[in-house]
């Protein structure tokens, strides 16, 4: 079984851990927002890049509004609008230091003034930019890659930084389809500009695969599609144990409305086969689920109840 690191015990020992870094005060960071799992021999750190404030709807814009509302009352959550999660997950196998997404970086007119807290939170975590040998994308929205196009932060990266993204998610963004999705006024221009910007950006360090490719030992990233063409998520194995940072295919509502479509989403159908699938993975291994979206630290696992899903949280370890 998996196990979530002691802080009292082991944290001392690891590289990342829960604690902040001595002499340093932050009084303006009053929530938790960097959390430590062991994989067997690998190290994660789950970090919080923020939270998104965004239209309930976009939970599920396919679903009879009145079963939205309920869910949204039985989980005590606003009618309106509510707080999404943004995690970004930084992976430590062997001599490599792998950042698997990026978070939103800055606020591209869209009045999300508290997301794009990556880069000071990985400062505080003490993790230098210069120590990342690897970045995987799970895919090219602004939250998940925005975090490198933040000014002064390619100056900080190795030269010889790899991006690992899948080859047809690069291809989609040179003329993506956005006749499917459900999203606010302006995301679709912010998101096509960002990944454009990107990819300009770091044409030269970009490192594609078509399906499947492992970045380090234990590490592997798989193409899924679905939220969009080139979506993937990532892998984690060692000693028996597993986990899987599922990017944007698993969200809040996704364990009991898994055909409920996220407006996000450039082919629904798609994605809600691949969030059925991912989610009977994990409920048969018992590994370890992380995802963006998923309140932080979003460390848990997958249960199955009757024809839906069930999400069992793990007990933080302090």
């Amino acid at each position: 079984m998996n196990q979530i690191i002691s802080n009292t015990q082991q944290q001392q020992n690891m590289s990342l851990d829960n604690t902040p870094p001595s002499g340093r005060s932050r009084p303006e960071e009053l929530v938790p927002s960097r959390y430590a799992v062991q994989v067997g021999e690998i190290e994660v750190l789950v970090i919080s890049d923020g939270v998104l404030p965004l239209p309930t709807q976009m939970l599920g814009h396919n679903a009879d509004p009145a079963a939205r509302a309920a869910w949204l009352k039985d989980m005590f959550l606003p009618q309106d609008a509510f707080d999404w999660a943004l995690n970004v997950v930084v992976v430590r196998s062997g001599d490599q230091t792998i950042l698997i997404d990026a978070g939103l970086g800055l606020d591209p007119n869209l009045n999300l003034p508290r997301a794009g807290q990556l880069i000071k939170r990985l400062e505080a975590a003490s993790i230098d930019l210069a120590s990342v040998t690897d970045v995987v994308l799970t895919h090219m929205h602004m939250d998940h890659v925005g975090g490198l196009l933040v000014e002064g932060v390619k100056e900080q990266l190795r030269p010889d930084l790899r991006i690992h993204v899948a080859a047809a998610e690069v291809k989609f963004w040179e003329s993506p389809d956005f006749s499917h999705v459900s999203m606010p006024p302006g995301f679709p221009d912010a998101l096509r500009a960002t990944a454009k910007r990107f990819t300009k950006e770091y044409q030269s360090q970009l490192r594609l695969f078509d399906e499947e490719y492992e970045v380090a030992p234990g590490v592997v990233v798989s193409r899924t599609g679905g939220h969009t063409p080139g979506h993937s998520v990532v892998r984690v194995a060692s000693g028996g144990d597993r986990l899987m940072f599922a990017g944007d295919a698993v969200f809040a509502v996704g364990f009991e409305h898994p055909d409920w479509h996220n407006g996000f989403e450039h082919d629904p159908e798609e994605a809600a086969r691949v969030r059925v699938r991912l989610l009977r993975e994990l409920a048969e291994t018992g590994g370890q689920l992380v995802a963006t979206h998923l309140p932080f630290p979003s460390v848990g696992r997958v249960a199955v109840d009757g024809d839906d899903f069930r999400w069992v949280a793990a007990f933080w370890d302090y």
